[in-house]
Parts: structure tokens; sequence; C-alpha cells
């Protein structure tokens, strides 16, 4: 695979970074033209988007340089780097700040919050299918051993060295199905009729929750916990699942009959 895109004197492009930077502007970009087809302010929409990226990536750091303090001072500048976020935690943690941050802009500016969800879920949608493309070609979360004739076998010492990639081990390309449920689910979230706020971000958290529940069987580089019953993204799947389900059930619900 390609884990360094291309290099620039002595500075590295990772494919990776390259790809999930490219993922976040088609992000944006999706994110704005459906606040414009659920009535939102585009303008607003588009600050609270860039805005919880910019934390997430900002918060994801803090919490890095908290966690590994010894390396950020031996390494500070590949630390601090875009290429990837070591630890499923760090990751969770930055996603969860950002996603606060969001809430809390869209409280100030008026925004509602279900609705302004649901112009968010097909960009997400978006963005995970094209960063899981950018994982792929640089060996990141790399799949279980296969037999299969898919099967894809890394042997760049760069994705060895950056990301801990097994080499000359024939291994699912678990992200290649990542991202192919992100499209599907895409496609599907731009079609579904709005209805009902929070029905469209209901969809997503329930069918990528699903989805990546079952995917995770063929990580090969998975985080367990509760003893090694579940993985960190199994786990958050469980919750997304749940969560939903819940929108989805409030969708269905109809207000009471008032009795004559």
């Amino acid at each position: 695979m390609h884990p360094l895109l291309f290099h620039l004197g002595n500075i590295a492009i990772p494919t990776y970074g390259v790809l999930t930077a490219a993922a976040l502007l088609a992000a944006l970009a999706v994110l704005v033209l459906q606040a414009r087809r659920l009535r939102l302010r585009a303008d607003k929409v588009w600050n609270l988007g860039l805005m919880a990226i910019l934390v997430a990536l900002f918060g994801a750091r803090l919490l890095l340089v908290a966690t590994q303090f010894t390396l950020f001072r031996a390494h500070p500048f590949w630390i601090l780097g875009l290429a990837t976020v070591p630890g499923a935690w760090i990751a969770v943690g930055g996603a969860a700040i950002g996603v606060a941050a969001a809430a809390l802009y869209a409280l100030a500016e008026g925004l509602p919050l279900l609705r302004t969800a649901d112009a968010a879920a097909p960009a997400v949608a978006l963005a995970f299918a094209i960063n899981r493309i950018g994982a792929f070609c640089a060996g990141v979360d790399w799949g279980t051993p296969t037999r299969l004739p898919w099967g894809v076998t890394y042997r760049n010492i760069v994705a060895q060295l950056w990301y801990g990639t097994p080499g000359g081990v024939r291994l699912h390309p678990v992200q290649i199905y990542d991202a192919a449920a992100s499209l599907a689910i895409f496609a599907l979230l731009l079609v579904l009729p709005h209805r009902r706020d929070g029905e469209t971000a209901g969809a997503w958290l329930f069918l990528y929750g699903l989805c990546r529940f079952f995917l995770e069987f063929w990580r090969g580089n998975a985080q367990h916990v509760l003893g090694g019953a579940l993985t960190v993204s199994q786990l958050l799947s469980v919750v997304a699942v749940l969560a939903g389900g819940a929108l989805w059930l409030r969708r269905q619900a109809r207000p009471a009959p008032v009795s004559a």
C-alpha cells in the first residue's frame, strides 16, 4: 500500500493525513448542503462544523500530550502531527469534546439540536468513508489474517514503523468493508425523507453502530475492554445503536388524542 503520498524535501506527507483532511472538507460541504435542505442557517452550520473539527483535533492532541507526555517531550512534532492518533480512547475523547463544543454553539446560536444533528449525519458518514479509504492505503486499523483471495498484504516498511501494521501477512481489508458500509449509509441518508427532527441522526447512529459492531471482529488491532468481551469500538457501537433506536422510537411516538 502507500502510507506516504509524497515528499516535500525532507518532509513526508502521509496518505492518511491527506485523506483525513479531504474527508473533513467533504463533510463540511455536505453539511452546508444538508443545512439548506433542512432550512437551517448555512453560515451558522458551517461555523459549527468548522469549530467542531478544530476543537476535536485540538482536544485529541491535548489528551495525547497529557497521556503521553514523555513521548511528547522526546518527539513533539511527531506527536502533534495529523498522521494518526494512537489509542482509541484518545480519538473518542477528542470527538466527544468536539461534539460538546458543537452542541454549545448550536444552543448559543439558536440552532435546533436534533435538526442540526440530522444535517450532520450524512456529512459524518461520508467523512468516515473517505477516512477509512485513507486508513486502508496507509495500513491503519488493519484487519485480521485471512486466506480469502481479496486479502491484502502490506510490505511497506513505513506502514510497519508508523502504524505497527503487520508485514508480509494477508489481512482482511476491513477498512474497505467499513468504507463501503459508510458509503451505503451515506447514500441512504441522502434519500431518506425528513419527517421529524432526529430521525436521520438516529438512522445513522443505528445503522453505523450495527455495522461497526460486527466489523470489529475483523479488526486486527482492536483494544478490548470489559475483560476482553468487547472492543472499545463495539462498546461505543452498542451505545450508538441504543441512542439511534431511542431517536427512532421518539419518531414513531404520536401524541395521545385529547378526549372530548
